[in-house]
């Protein structure tokens, strides 16, 4: 088999991007993510003077990705300021060990994390309220996310955060938005975007704070070779309770990938075509933003999700 060389410089290809029709060798393909990177934060203006930036680090690629690209950009700025967050969820065997890479990494990058549990939020770990309620597969990793989000949210505005920045990849973000057309969720389907701030502009949105996806535009199998050739400390292991809705949209994609080369690229761009009419459609069905009777958080009903299936539950 020949080897491919690299479309930018000749020397031996380390990978072929067919949506592209390119082939890079390690280094022009590190150039290319942190361009690619760079033209995301800027082209949605992702960063604002006196932001402080918060991390969501959970010890796998992307989030490591995100944390090391962020950090590269925002070093020379000293109007900014970065530090890390991460949730830990209680799954023995999965996220015990993707913290300790993901307190790796903000060591070695000399970035502050900040560690928050469920078992301390929300009164018990995951493993502990799977084992006690019986939950299915599906029904953990939907509650799990729930969960998780709130922490991040709520955290991340108490430590004074003006952004809270994911490790969304283009994977991740194709797969919410079929996610959303299958359920028929528009509501949440007009949240989504590559700056979540659209809930700000109601009356008690100032509670969100906006989460930015600068991986947005960047494959999963590029966010994790990008942590390799760096040289990140993550955890490769996919989460022991990942399951539901999903796992069938992510095998339906790369289904249709595999035959129809950027077919990712394609439905994220279509969304946001579509996205300002979405909410245009529901600017006076949507509900208003209530602070739940039970935490004070911010939610579409009296009483939010989190309380309604986890802390509201007797325990």
């Amino acid at each position: 088999m020949v080897k491919r060389k690299c479309s930018v410089c000749g020397r031996n290809a380390i990978i072929h991007r067919k949506y592209e029709g390119r082939a890079l060798c390690g280094q022009c393909f590190c150039r290319s993510i942190e361009r690619k990177f760079k033209k995301t934060v800027g082209k949605y203006r992702m960063i604002d003077s006196g932001d402080r930036i918060a991390v969501a680090v959970s010890g796998g690629k992307d989030s490591a990705s995100a944390l090391y690209l962020m950090n590269m950009i925002l070093k020379p700025r000293k109007d900014i300021e970065l530090f890390a967050i991460s949730v830990d969820e209680g799954i023995k065997g999965s996220r015990d060990l993707a913290l300790k890479k993901a307190r790796e990494l903000c060591r070695k990058l000399g970035i502050k994390q900040h560690v928050f549990s469920f078992r301390k939020e929300l009164g018990k770990s995951l493993d502990q309220k799977v084992k006690k309620d019986k939950l299915s597969r599906g029904d953990i990793c939907g509650l799990c996310g729930i969960c998780r989000r709130w922490i991040l949210n709520k955290k991340a505005r108490e430590l004074g955060a003006t952004k809270l920045c994911m490790g969304m990849n283009l994977n991740d973000e194709a797969e919410s938005i079929m996610m959303n057309y299958v359920r028929g969720d528009v509501l949440r389907a007009s949240r989504l975007g590559p700056v979540t701030e659209y809930s700000r502009s109601k009356a008690g949105g100032k509670f969100f704070i906006p989460r930015i996806k600068p991986l947005r535009w960047i494959p999963e199998n590029e966010t994790e070779l990008y942590a390799k050739l760096k040289k990140l400390p993550f955890r490769p292991k996919e989460c022991k309770y990942r399951g539901g809705l999903r796992i069938d949209v992510e095998k339906v994609l790369d289904m249709l990938e595999k035959k129809h080369v950027g077919v990712a690229f394609t439905v994220i761009s279509t969304f946001d075509t579509m996205l300002p009419g979405i909410r245009k459609s529901i600017k006076y069905s949507e509900p208003k933003i209530h602070r739940c009777k039970k935490c004070g958080e911010p939610s579409s009903h009296a009483v939010c999700k989190v309380c309604l299936l986890w802390k509201n539950q007797k325990d």
